[in-house]
């Protein structure tokens, strides 16, 4: 079905949501703050108080755009995924990247403890923990495109993908294992994700980083259209098979890799958010699903992240749990619903 009126109006809905989810998890939190405060703030005015100017530039804001950059990141690296091994169950961390990244982190975390003291500051420092995380991606990334080199049949990369990932995943058992309660607390709040401790100057690096993987996927939409009726007919139409298939997987390793070092590894999201696009605009043309799954990752993203902050209280959900939550019935509604009306 291609409507381009509906698909429009659907398009402009999205967007005018988006920057209202936007303003709204701004404003919401333990203080809420007025819309006009938040539009006097972010147009170089100043707020009527001092301390929502601070919260607003120095917490809140940069904690909303990350919610954005997550979102989008790991929706289109989840669309990527699903249409290259034509399984609706991929998602952006099929490849091993997450347990990649989480092996880094336990190395840190859980083995400070062997390490000379000044060496376990440094590596036990939020930076730390982000160059842990992007060393252990990135190793699994080079393992996965050295591989997919040797590799014809695109299955079989899934499979080397899951393979690293129970590896990975084993080492970090073993390493649990023998860690104290008090490595096991910080490994643990590190796994649930983490939207709101990033500086500006790492907010820039994320940034780039999403930018990078978003150019190479919005490069990946003809091929990735030619790959939904097979690798046989991709082929037939004169598509460099192994070129395509070697962007779309730098695409997704660039943006989960990326938003797994900087926040964590959250989870729905990539799997989710592409399944809810396609349901709602009936469509499987990718020039439009990039666009769609763009928009909702990071409406929906925002969304989790307003009820993570549980407005009005102290407390803090982890984002993790929240995404799931909220994603996993949605989805199920969805499907349930497309079902009734065939």
């Amino acid at each position: 079905m291609n409507n381009p009126k509906r698909n429009t109006i659907l398009f402009s809905l999205l967007f005018l949501g988006l920057i209202f989810l936007f303003f709204i998890n701004i404003s919401l939190g333990s203080i809420t703050i007025p819309f006009k405060e938040i539009y006097t703030s972010l147009t170089g005015g100043q707020a009527s108080k001092s301390t929502w100017e601070y919260i607003i530039i120095n917490y809140r804001l940069p904690k909303a755009i990350t919610a954005v950059l997550v979102g989008m990141g790991l929706s289109i690296s989840g669309l990527l995924m699903q249409t290259l091994f034509r399984n609706p169950l991929a998602g952006p961390y099929v490849l091993g990247l997450s347990s990649g990244a989480s092996l880094g982190v336990a190395f840190v975390i859980l083995g400070a403890s062997v390490l000379p003291s000044f060496l376990s500051v440094i590596l036990l420092s939020p930076y730390g923990i982000v160059l842990a995380s992007t060393l252990g991606s990135t190793t699994v990334l080079l393992l996965v495109l050295l591989v997919s080199q040797q590799l014809r049949d695109t299955m079989a990369i899934l499979i080397v993908g899951l393979m690293f990932g129970s590896f990975t995943s084993a080492i970090v058992g073993v390493l649990t294992y023998f860690s104290s309660a008090e490595q096991l607390q910080k490994f643990t709040f590190w796994s649930m994700g983490n939207l709101g401790n990033l500086s500006w100057s790492s907010i820039l690096i994320l940034t780039i980083c999403v930018l990078l993987g978003l150019f190479l996927s919005l490069l990946s939409i003809k091929p990735l259209n030619a790959l939904l009726l097979g690798e046989n007919y991709a082929k037939s139409m004169g598509l460099n098979f192994n070129k395509a298939r070697l962007i779309i997987i730098l695409a997704t390793s660039i943006l989960a890799g990326s938003i797994t070092a900087y926040a964590g590894p959250i989870a729905f999201i990539g799997l989710a958010v592409p399944h809810i696009a396609k349901l709602v605009f009936q469509t499987s043309n990718h020039t439009i699903l990039f666009w769609s799954t763009l928009l909702f990752g990071a409406a929906i993203m925002l969304v989790c992240d307003v009820v993570s902050q549980m407005p009005g209280m102290e407390m803090t959900l982890p984002i993790n749990a929240i995404t799931s939550i909220l994603g996993a019935p949605v989805v199920i509604w969805l499907l349930v619903r497309k079902r009734s009306f065939k």
